[in-house]
């Protein structure tokens, strides 16, 4: 949903209304984030619940830690949609640039086939997904029981994409405003 956040500002003609208010890119930015993060909050308890509930997965681990997880999983994902967001010049080439990240996370993520019996290649782009790590983190917690040291390598590596992503939507935003 991130990804479309500024061009439709500029499609529709409210960018300039936007800029015009006595806020950062920072403040925008998070403005645009922040509400679509307890949206996917809500879908993953939705999910979560459904999974226990009807299919009888358990969660033999911390509750807390895959709550926490799952927002930085979501923030990450919601900061490549903005960054695609001030890259792309219309909503059609956004959606464009969003396919072409969700295609190969699905694919390569170990969400659809087995990460370790695909080719090495493979495995390589996988790694720097990051459903793949998303995808260990649930599985570690639901399944295994894994605690915050067992995580610590995937956790890490979802912070740093969103805090890259951040960083790259932000510059962008800033020489799109220029």
């Amino acid at each position: 949903m991130t990804t479309l956040s500024i061009t439709k500002e500029i499609e529709r003609g409210t960018m300039e209304n936007l800029l015009s208010m006595p806020i950062t890119p920072v403040e925008i930015m998070l403005g645009k984030i922040i509400p679509y993060i307890f949206v996917g909050f809500a879908q993953a308890l939705i999910i979560i619940g459904v999974g226990v509930t009807l299919f009888g997965v358990p969660i033999l681990g911390n509750i807390a830690a895959l709550a926490g997880l799952s927002t930085l999983f979501i923030a990450a994902n919601l900061s490549i949609g903005y960054t695609f967001s001030t890259i792309a010049q219309n909503q059609l080439q956004a959606m464009q640039m969003t396919f072409f990240v969700f295609l190969p996370s699905i694919l390569l993520s170990g969400f659809m086939f087995p990460f370790r019996g695909m080719p090495h290649w493979a495995q390589a782009i996988g790694e720097v997904l990051p459903l793949t790590h998303f995808i260990r983190i649930v599985r570690g917690i639901m399944l295994k029981g894994n605690g915050f040291a067992d995580m610590q390598v995937d956790a890490a590596a979802l912070l740093i994409f969103m805090v890259v992503a951040m960083g790259l939507a932000l510059l962008r935003f800033r020489k799109t405003l220029d």
